[in-house]
């Protein structure tokens, strides 16, 4: 009988991270430029209020980079870095947006509680509304209350995650050539 180790929360959720986000990026043979940039991409729309279209904006991005700019990326790690955020990370994210959205446009003392923006997905979701009219739903209330402060909001988030989602990748790249080298000496 083979025992298994059992992992605390913490080691599984580091095991999960590298699995998703880390051997990725080390298994595509492609030049360090071309992957960071496409993590660069992915996390960039993955820190804007789009969950459920992301991987689409981010095909769009790819083809818009490759038409027009002549600048290439990868499009698999732009599409998988949009997951870092998700269905489950959905309302924390949004309102880390709405936060920073209203602070930058100077409401302080106008921020809505967590409890708002949650109760207000649960109504979406919960209802007994159809499932185009549950995003209907969604879509006015974040667009009419909450989409202006979401959307000024996410933009330091997408540039800053963008910036060093790039730098870390040619850093992780620049690592794996040193050891490579190192151990072919």
């Amino acid at each position: 009988m083979v025992k298994h180790k059992k992992y605390t929360l913490k080691e599984r959720f580091k095991r999960l991270l590298k699995m998703k986000l880390v051997i990725p990026v080390a298994r595509l043979s492609l030049p360090p430029e071309v992957k960071a940039m496409g993590v660069a991409v992915g996390l960039f729309w993955a820190m804007t209020p789009l969950v459920g279209i992301q991987m689409w904006i981010v095909f769009m991005t790819w083809i818009f980079f490759r038409k027009v700019l002549h600048i290439d990326f990868s499009l698999i790690l732009g599409i998988a870095y949009t997951w870092v955020t998700n269905v489950f990370t959905m309302i924390p994210v949004y309102y880390i947006f709405y936060v920073t959205g209203q602070i930058m446009r100077g409401n302080i003392g106008d921020i809505s509680g967590y409890g708002k923006l949650s109760g207000i997905f649960k109504d979406a979701f919960m209802g007994n509304l159809s499932f185009s009219d549950k995003w209907l739903l969604l879509f006015k209330i974040l667009l009419k209350d909450w989409g202006v402060s979401m959307a000024i909001g996410c933009l330091p988030w997408a540039i800053i995650s963008a910036f060093v989602g790039y730098k870390l990748t040619i850093r992780f790249e620049k690592y794996r050539l040193e050891r490579r080298n190192k151990a072919n000496s």
